[in-house]
């Protein structure tokens, strides 16, 4: 199922970030409905990581959180310039943070199922890492069967 349907909003950003602090501050800046609620995103999301590394392999990480400020999901996909560490087995350059309301419990482990196979497609993954831009990286989230079919 395209992120469209299942997200309310699905931002892309080519990023040059320095570490995984200034990655999540980008993707809070990204996911936030409105200013204020940058900071409880980010923090959020900062909470999410320090259980464990949202690292899944092969250069990608999906960092998620809750916000109360949410009436649906959000997603951004970040590509990053120069990998990062993220506290997994090798850097990521690919990261896809989502933030979901605080009540969804059942939905966001389906949305991180619905990612996690996504980015176990490594046409797609191949696919985002060489877009040309943020419009390029939007068009494959928006129909990732695109990719096979090129």
């Amino acid at each position: 199922m395209p992120l469209n349907d299942l997200m309310a909003a699905v931002s892309t950003q080519v990023l040059a970030a320095a570490d995984r602090i200034s990655t999540l501050r980008a993707a809070a800046r990204l996911l936030a409905c409105r200013e204020a609620a940058e900071d409880r995103i980010f923090q959020s999301l900062c909470e999410r990581e320090g259980v464990g590394s949202t690292a899944i392999g092969h250069g990608i990480a999906i960092p998620h959180g809750r916000s109360a400020t949410l009436e649906r999901p959000r997603g951004a996909l970040l590509r990053l310039v120069q990998p990062v560490d993220f506290g997994g087995d090798e850097p990521v350059d690919l990261v896809f943070a989502m933030a979901v309301p605080a009540h969804y419990t059942h939905q966001h482990l389906m949305l991180l199922s619905e990612l996690a196979e996504m980015f176990s497609d490594s046409g797609i993954r191949a696919a985002l890492r060489e877009a040309a831009d943020e419009t390029a990286l939007k068009q494959i989230l928006d129909d990732p069967q695109r990719v096979h079919s090129a």
